[in-house]
């Protein structure tokens, strides 16, 4: 039986600001199972990020429960992959995918074998010794998923991580993500846009509301792994799973549309 990982009750979380209080999540109910890779799909500020800093720890809620249910208290909590690149500039791609076990404490000879290992599994062995500046986005975008799961965390959190990628690079690297997390069913929360690239990832989808955010719905995907959205698109299932997610998102895309006209254009 699937063991609840993440759990939140009632969670809230409201911003203070110059015109008001602003409330950004509102009494949110979600569990998260074991091994599970859960994806958040929602309107642009229906506050997905917000909620993913709190599970990092990075925010902290107004009220309600937050907790992780911990297996191994040597290993850290959390390890955060962010829309925005996160690479150190200064540090060497293989430095860029150790560092988490350097600050563990983890022996040198070990983080070795670690980051020889994550190098070979999303392609840049050759480019161990490179810096950033070198590399193109989506090189840049594997080395902080190495990182993430090099670090040996209990949960894995990505910010929209693929967002800025152009399409094929994109697929790609979720078939590249998919196949790391296959090897060790890490818990992962990943953020998206992409009604496609939830499918092709996620064991559930959680699509939630327009500001404030709340839980709209939970939905199953039924789909075998490996997934490929373009091998999906011909099986009618696919085609009524699409229609189910932007069915529950358009009213909230909407709400999210009309509520920007409402603070941006001045009543006349």
């Amino acid at each position: 039986m699937p063991v609840d990982k993440i759990v939140l009750k009632g969670l809230t979380k409201v911003f203070s600001t110059g015109y008001g209080p602003v409330t950004a999540l509102s009494s949110v109910d979600l569990t998260v199972r074991e091994g599970e890779f859960f994806v958040l799909l929602g309107p642009s500020g229906c506050g997905k990020t917000t909620l993913i800093r709190i599970m990092a720890g990075l925010e902290h809620q107004t009220s309600g429960e937050f907790t992780i249910a911990r297996t191994d208290g040597a290993k850290p909590q959390t390890a955060m992959v962010f829309q925005e690149d996160s690479v150190f500039p200064w540090m060497t791609v293989q430095d860029n995918i150790g560092y988490g076990l350097s600050i563990q404490g983890v022996p040198r000879p070990a983080i070795a074998r670690t980051v020889t290992m994550y190098l070979e599994k999303v392609g840049l062995t050759r480019f161990a010794r490179a810096y950033p500046f070198q590399l193109s986005g989506g090189m840049k975008k594997r080395v902080g998923v190495a990182r993430a799961f090099a670090a040996d965390p209990e949960v894995l959190l990505m910010d929209e991580p693929f967002g800025e990628l152009d399409e094929q690079t994109r697929v790609l690297l979720q078939a590249e993500l998919v196949k790391i997390w296959d090897e060790n069913r890490k818990t992962v929360v990943f953020i998206t846009h992409s009604i496609d690239e939830a499918i092709v990832l996620a064991d559930r989808i959680l699509v939630m509301t327009a500001a404030p955010g709340r839980v709209k719905a939970v939905v199953e995907v039924p789909f075998p792994r490996p997934r490929q959205a373009y091998e999906m698109r011909a099986d009618p299932a696919y085609g009524r799973l699409i229609h189910q997610l932007w069915g529950l998102l358009r009213e909230e895309v909407l709400k999210a549309k009309g509520e920007e006209v409402a603070v941006h254009v001045p009543l006349i």
